[in-house]
């Protein structure tokens, strides 16, 4: 990837990001929840763009990666803003194709209903809108509505995976598949069948909630909710370099 940088923004948050110049529409990469830029998918995605001459912007939300911060301060319209904050400063008005992995196939969304007319296309990776509300029991959101953190057992690290009550709370204010989801440019859902986070049912759901009408989803039988494997990624460029460059 291209030199690490630092965007400062409003308030003293420094974002990291890596950006490469290059033809429209410009890839955003949005990572999961805890992940960040270094991931196999990301970096598959930059080195893709920077081959093809796509312009591409991958980041790091605040309190995550190499941005500093407090994981603990993080939520969907904390990290939406970084995100937004970055495509209007490095992007110069370009169109963006917003990729979502997990996590981030709900902030994708957010985001993308947010950038209007320059939103060209998402594609999303057992994206996960409203988790929030499905993924946790009613135990757990009494724990989180009191004001108090849970935590989870981690299968992809160490150590467990926190949930703190602020982010829980505005996921629940950002909720996003009881009603039309007003996007209606191209969309690519790609989702494991055998996905223990997220149900790959969920992929159909937000299929329909979306009021575009060029949606497809992907289904890997034997793929699991990381899709990090050579097959796995290679089908992701594939989906990218098939979605239209100029979407009606």
């Amino acid at each position: 990837m291209n030199h690490l940088r630092f965007h400062e923004m409003p308030g003293g948050r420094r974002i990291a990001f890596r950006f490469a110049k290059g033809a429209d529409p410009a890839l955003v990469f949005l990572p999961g929840y805890m992940s960040d830029m270094a991931g196999g998918k990301a970096c598959a995605v930059f080195d893709w763009a920077r081959e093809n001459g796509r312009a591409c912007l991958c980041l790091d939300y605040s309190g995550c990666g190499e941005s500093p911060g407090d994981f603990a301060d993080g939520t969907l319209s904390r990290w939406q803003e970084e995100v937004l904050e970055l495509v209007a400063t490095q992007l110069s008005g370009q169109p963006v194709v917003l990729i979502g992995s997990s996590m981030g196939g709900w902030l994708m969304l957010l985001a993308g209903l947010a950038l209007g007319s320059r939103l060209a296309g998402l594609v999303g990776i057992a994206p996960a809108p409203d988790f929030t509300d499905w993924g946790y029991d009613d135990s757990q959101k009494a724990e989180l509505a009191a004001g108090r953190p849970i935590f989870e057992v981690n299968p992809y690290g160490p150590e467990p995976t926190p949930t703190h009550p602020a982010f829980w709370a505005d996921g629940q204010n950002n909720r996003l598949l009881d009603s039309e989801i007003a996007l209606d440019c191209p969309v690519r859902l790609l989702h494991g069948q055998q996905d223990p986070d997220v149900p790959w049912r969920n992929s159909l759901m937000l299929a329909e909630r979306l009021r575009s009408d060029d949606v497809q989803v992907v289904l890997v039988k034997d793929g699991d909710h990381r899709l990090s494997r050579d097959g796995d990624i290679a089908l992701l460029l594939d989906i990218i370099a098939r979605l239209p460059r100029n979407p009606t």
